[in-house]
């Protein structure tokens, strides 16, 4: 434990001193909530929507914390480790796979609370968007979504041989992602079939647990064995597939 505690502190740390990494996990959505909120039309009610877009957007920038947190930051790190040879050394001492996913699970976690944090209380102080109407709810999706998208980065940062193709790949899978999770068009707006598909994707299932848990229900049983599902496939294969070098 004592292996394992200094490994996330250590990682907070350095996600602290990378101040691009940190602006796009800690600040960058909440950026985009005071962007958004300032634009009239998001501070109606939509009639498509049945709600106001920006207390919809709220619950989505809680899901692109996440997937900056576990697509973008978290592949693209432990692959820079591989390829300047830090875990190769680090293979030598008494942290196994294990505990260094782990680790960058629990920091790049930790780091998207502070995140989630500062988006609701600045949806709620400065736009009046309501608070989770379940918050028990909201607190299990929360850790669902974390944890099946925080797999799926992590299974990508256990093959990628580069910082380079942690990156690019993360990239790749960042943006439909997204969209899948109402970034650029609300899931009350998509189509059927795009709505039934965004069920199954993590970001997808993970907004809508949240969106259920915002208006007071619990996550629907779906998202939750969605996301169960892609934490125990990606991270055990993470796991099982970790390479020091």
């Amino acid at each position: 434990m004592r292996v394992f505690a200094k490994l996330t502190v250590t990682e907070l740390r350095l996600l602290l001193r990378e101040p691009v990494a940190a602006f796009f996990v800690l600040l960058f959505p909440t950026v985009l909530v005071i962007i958004l909120g300032s634009i009239p039309s998001f501070r109606r009610t939509n009639e498509d929507y049945g709600a106001r877009p920006i207390d919809l957007y709220v619950g989505i920038a809680v899901i692109l914390t996440l997937a900056m947190a576990a697509i973008q930051v978290t592949p693209a790190v432990l692959a820079l480790y591989r390829e300047r040879g830090v875990l190769r050394r680090l293979a030598t001492t008494p942290v196994s796979p294990l505990k260094m996913l782990a680790a960058q699970l629990a920091s790049n976690g930790l780091a998207a609370i502070a995140a989630t944090a500062l988006v609701l209380a600045v949806g709620r102080i400065v736009f009046d968007v309501p608070l989770a109407g379940n918050v028990a709810g909201f607190v299990l999706a929360f850790l669902l979504t974390a944890a099946g998208t925080l797999a799926i980065g992590l299974f990508v940062a256990a093959v990628a041989p580069s910082g380079k193709a942690g990156s690019a790949i993360g990239t790749l899978l960042f943006f439909p992602l997204m969209f899948f999770a109402g970034l650029w068009l609300p899931r009350e707006a998509m189509p059927g079939v795009l709505q039934r598909v965004a069920d199954f994707t993590p970001l997808g299932a993970g907004e809508r647990a949240l969106n259920d848990a915002m208006t007071g229900s619990w996550p629907n049983l779906l998202s939750a064995t969605v996301l169960v599902g892609y934490l125990a496939v990606f991270g055990s294969a993470a796991v099982r597939m970790f390479r020091w070098q």
